[in-house]
């Protein structure tokens, strides 16, 4: 249920890759008003899914977020099973961003190969249509690089067989295949790389997420982007000014988050914790009924993020970190998160 009036829903301006144009490793995005996509659609439809402008994907649209409603009930029902979403606490709590995707495409649009951001879990529903998933599991990508360091744009493409181009690839498992009719839910577990095929019209909801169980991989993977940084600018090491910040800065606008933002993350969603335990602990002695589950959430919650924000606190990298301006030290945030564990052990 979309808030925006029927009469202007068509005005609404969404992003549109071209699935038959490579841009580096994706697709080139334009903004068009979504009548001009439904309009295309159909016209793609009638000309035997060809069009002169090309295959079209309304991808990444942050449905919710361009939405009037106050309430994501009113959009859709979150699932249960993935309702504990760190990621869009936290840009919720900034009203600036959120990892909420709508995507819709006729027959043929894909999603070129790729892992998820932050190598956050992502979860997709089909509303309509089937989608064809090819599933790498972790570390079976470095295989598929190329003579570059790169990795493919198309798993599909017959130049991943050229062993001159991809020197490194061996007889390896096939990719796990998947194919999600309407009405499915697909889970993508962290750093799963995957393309994706839509084999009929398609619409569907996505979501990237993080929370506890994975918080570990968003962190070791965002020291991997730090690193990266580094090695590439390293020649320029001790003749830059503010070397380690700089690379904070390059690292941000590649990967969308540094170490300060992230620090922020967790001091968002630790926030909200104590807040949970608080009430949670109070009230539970007195009557626990309705808390128990609540109260376990936080509880696990908190020694996750005391498990990370230890490791970040003692990163070199992130000591250089001017934190003066922090309203909370992140000393004295791990040592809340520590103390919280040990009163939440008492139950």
């Amino acid at each position: 249920m979309y808030s925006v009036p029927p009469g202007q829903a068509g005005d609404v301006v969404v992003p549109v890759a071209n699935c038959e144009v490579q841009e580096y490793n994706s697709n080139p995005k334009e903004l068009m008003p979504f009548r001009d996509y439904v309009s295309y659609w159909k016209e793609y439809i009638r000309g035997g899914c060809s069009s002169p402008r090309g295959c079209l994907y309304l991808k990444d649209w942050h449905l919710c977020r361009d939405s009037s409603v106050e309430d994501l009930e009113e959009v859709f029902t979150l699932p249960v099973y993935f309702s504990s979403d760190w990621l869009n606490e936290f840009w919720d709590t900034l009203d600036v961003d959120d990892y909420r995707f709508v995507y819709a495409g006729p027959k043929g649009t894909w999603s070129p190969f790729h892992a998820d951001i932050f190598r956050s879990f992502s979860w997709s529903v089909n509303i309509c249509g089937r989608k064809k998933w090819l599933f790498f599991p972790p570390g079976q990508e470095e295989a598929l690089r190329d003579c570059h360091g790169n990795l493919p744009y198309d798993v599909t493409s017959s130049m991943i067989l050229d062993a001159h181009l991809h020197p490194r690839l061996q007889p390896t498992t096939p990719p796990l295949e998947v194919i999600q009719e309407a009405g499915e839910m697909v889970f993508v577990p962290s750093g799963w790389h995957h393309q994706v095929h839509n084999l009929d019209d398609t619409i569907s909801i996505n979501h990237n997420w993080v929370n506890g169980f994975n918080l570990a991989n968003m962190w070791h993977f965002l020291q991997q982007e730090l690193q990266a940084v580094q090695r590439e600018v390293s020649e320029w090491r001790d003749s830059m000014p503010d070397w380690h910040h700089h690379c904070q800065v390059i690292m941000k606008s590649c990967t969308g988050i540094n170490f300060e933002e992230f620090y922020h993350f967790l001091k968002i969603i630790a926030e909200k914790r104590f807040l949970i335990l608080k009430q949670g602990l109070e009230e539970a002695m007195g009557d626990s009924t309705g808390l128990e589950l609540g109260l376990q959430q936080a509880a696990f919650d908190v020694g996750r993020l005391a498990e990370v924000l230890a490791s970040v606190v003692a990163h070199p990298d992130f000591q250089i970190v001017d934190t003066s301006s922090f309203s909370s030290q992140p000393e004295e945030l791990l040592r809340q998160l520590e103390d919280a564990i040990a009163t939440t052990e008492v139950f």
